[in-house]
């Protein structure tokens, strides 16, 4: 397992990961639950996952990540959602072409721009998404609130058996 955080030159030295899934955290950790997907990513590096799975730090996502993206065929997003469920709910989610689920700041544009500008050039991966009902936040701070903490282990365990259903 390789793990990565978006601040490192491209983790994939521009070689195609054939056959491994990318499981991409993307969140902004400095405000609170918006850091939602970069907590259970580290949690899942904490913890470990089965061979064939890559974990990336995506931090706010955006184009910079065009090139770890296009070097798989498959990556699970996980991220925080402004969707108005109940907060701490996760949803595994497949977006179709230019459809995201209401994401909560700038990142969003990031993350669809750039899987966007995959699909132009024919480099986009399959994407799934997991993703969890958040509030939006009211201030700084890098602690999840108490539901979206509890919710880490189990959007950890649905972006594992999602990255382990491709690769069966």
């Amino acid at each position: 397992t390789k793990y990565f955080s978006a601040t490192m030159t491209d983790l994939t030295n521009n070689l195609r990961n054939d056959g491994r899934v990318l499981v991409m955290g993307i969140g902004n950790y400095v405000l609170q639950d918006e850091g939602f997907g970069v907590h259970v990513v580290r949690h899942l590096a904490e913890r470990g996952v089965p061979d064939g799975i890559d974990l990336l730090d995506g931090g706010t996502a955006g184009l910079h990540l065009m090139g770890n993206l296009e070097a798989y065929d498959r990556v699970v997003v996980i991220d925080a959602s402004l969707d108005g469920c109940p907060v701490g709910t996760v949803r595994r989610l497949r977006p179709r072409y230019g459809e995201f689920p209401p994401l909560v700041t700038a990142h969003e544009i990031g993350l669809k721009d750039t899987l966007e500008a995959l699909q132009l050039t024919g480099g986009c991966p399959d994407v799934e998404m997991i993703v969890c009902s958040v509030e939006h936040y009211t201030s700084l701070g890098t602690e999840l609130s108490p539901a979206v903490k509890d919710a880490v282990g189990p959007a950890g365990e649905m972006a594992v058996e999602a990255a382990l259903h491709s690769l069966s």
